[in-house]
C-alpha cells in the first residue's frame, strides 16, 4: 500500500472488528491464531494492531450464507468447501502433507522421484522406460512451459489407451528434457542434477531445484489438479490429462504467476533502492506473489526456498516491506522467482520447475480419479434471461 492512509483504509483495530461482527475479543485472538483474519502492525503505533478488512468481510459472508445446499455449492467454487475425497495432499494448520507426509521436510531429505512415488502411492519396480526422443524436439526459442504443451500435445495423439505407471513414468523424464531443453536423455542422472546441469553453474543448484521440484509436486484440489482431473474422470488419455493441467498452470492466475513476481521484485527492487514507495496494487489486493489464502501467517513452501538460497538481503528486504505495509506473505510462485534468479536460471524455468514439478501430483490425481470411475459433471446456476413464450 503506498502510503499510512491506505493501510488504516483497509484494516480496522479490534474493537471495531469485536463490534462489527459481535464477538469478544478473545474469538477475534482465536480466529487470527487459525489463519482466518490477519494481522499487521499500526503504522503509527507497533504497541497495536490492525485487522484486514477483506478477512473480516470473508467471515461475514460465511456466516451469512447459512448452510444451505445452494450456499454450500456456491462456496466451492473459489477457496471454500470440499467437493471431492481425495488421499493425496492435506492441508493442515497452514502445512502441506503428501500422503501423510509433511512436505517441507521431504524436501529436506528426498529424491524427486522418491517424492513422485510418494504421491502415485506405489513403489516404481522395472527399469525406466525409454524416452520418446522425437518427442523432444522443440524449439529452444519457446519456454520450457510451451515445450512441455508441444511434448505432451504430441503424446496425447499417439496412444491409444489411456495409460499406466510406466507411461507417467516415461512422462515425467520426458518432460524434464524438454523443459531442460536437452536433446536426448542422460539416464544417470536424477531429474534435479539434469535440469541443474543444463541450466546453472551455481554451486548448489542440483540442491535447490530438487527443493523446489517436491515443495511444487502437488497442493491438494488446485485449479489444474482439478483440470486434470476433469479430463482424466471423462477418460481421456494421460497426456491428455496432463495436457490440461498444464494449460491451467500457464495462466497467470496460477504458476504463470512466479514470472508476475519475477516482473514485479524487479521493479519492487528499483524503487526501495531509489528511496521510493512500492508499487502495489492497492485496493487490498497483495502485490504479484504475496498473500495465499490458505497461509495467511505464511507458505511455508516458499519460506523453505528463502532459505534453501540463504535468505538473499535484497527479496529479504522486500518480504519484509510487504508485509509490514500489508501483512501479506511470500507464496510459492515468489519463492520460484526468486529460485530463479538466485541460480541465474534461463527465463521462465522457475514457471518450468513449477510444471515439472507438478506433473507428479497431476499424475496422482489422474490415477485416483480413474480409480473413482466417475465422470466430473457440476450443475450452473442459471443467470441469464428467461423466455417462456
Amino acid at each position: 500500500m503506498k502510503n499510512y492512509e491506505d493501510v488504516l483504509q483497509y484494516s480496522m483495530d479490534a474493537g471495531a472488528v469485536c463490534a462489527q461482527m459481535g464477538i469478544s475479543a478473545d474469538t477475534l485472538y482465536a480466529y487470527v491464531s487459525r489463519g482466518l483474519i490477519r494481522k499487521i502492525a499500526h503504522p503509527q503505533d507497533g504497541r497495536r494492531s490492525l485487522y484486514h478488512t477483506g478477512d473480516f468481510d470473508r467471515l461475514i459472508c460465511r456466516k451469512k450464507s447459512g448452510r444451505s445446499r445452494a450456499a454450500v455449492a456456491a462456496s466451492t467454487i473459489s477457496w471454500g468447501e470440499p467437493v471431492l475425497k481425495s488421499s493425496i495432499t492435506e492441508i493442515r494448520d497452514q502445512k502441506l502433507f503428501y500422503r501423510g507426509q509433511n512436505a517441507v521436510a521431504l524436501s529436506q531429505s528426498h529424491g524427486f522421484i522418491d517424492v513422485f512415488e510418494i504421491l502415485m502411492g506405489e513403489k516404481f519396480r522395472g527399469a525406466e522406460p525409454n524416452i520418446n526422443l522425437s518427442a523432444l524436439l522443440g524449439p529452444k526459442s519457446c519456454s520450457p512451459i510451451h515445450r512441455l504443451m508441444m511434448m505432451l500435445a504430441l503424446e496425447a495423439s499417439t496412444i491409444g489407451s489411456s495409460g499406466g505407471t510406466q507411461t507417467a513414468r516415461r512422462l515425467l523424464r520426458q518432460a524434464g528434457l524438454v523443459i531442460a531443453g536437452c536433446a536426448d536423455d542422460q539416464p544417470k542422472s536424477s531429474l534435479e542434477t539434469l535440469l541443474a546441469n543444463s541450466w546453472s553453474a551455481h554451486p548448489n543448484s542440483t540442491d535447490i531445484i530438487r527443493r523446489a521440484l517436491i515443495l511444487c509436486a502437488d497442493h491438494e484440489l488446485n485449479a489444474s489438479a482439478y483440470a486434470a482431473r476433469v479430463a482424466a474422470s471423462a477418460k481421456a488419455n494421460l497426456p491428455a490429462a496432463l495436457l490440461a493441467g498444464v494449460a491451467t498452470l500457464s495462466g497467470d492466475a496460477h504458476g504463470g504467476m512466479t514470472n508476475l513476481a519475477k516482473a514485479w521484485k524487479a521493479q519492487a527492487h528499483m524503487a526501495l533502492t531509489s528511496g521510493h514507495e512500492l508499487p502495489t496494487p492497492g485496493n487490498g489486493k497483495p502485490p504479484p506473489g504475496f498473500g495465499h489464502p490458505f497461509y495467511p501467517n505464511g507458505d511455508p513452501r516458499a519460506l523453505e526456498l528463502v532459505k534453501a538460497c540463504d535468505f538473499p538481503q535484497n527479496w529479504v528486504q522486500i518480504i519484509d516491506v510487504v508485509h509490514k505495509q500489508t501483512g501479506f506473505s511470500p507464496t510459492l510462485d515468489f519463492g520460484l522467482a526468486l529460485v530463479e534468479e538466485h541460480l541465474n536460471l534461463p527465463e521462465g524455468s522457475g514457471l518450468g520447475i513449477f510444471a515439472l514439478g507438478r506433473m507428479a501430483g497431476w499424475m496422482a490425481h489422474v490415477f485416483e480419479q480413474r480409480k473413482k470411475g466417475k465422470l466430473i459433471r457440476p450443475r450452473a446456476i442459471f443467470s441469464g434471461q428467461r423466455n417462456e413464450a
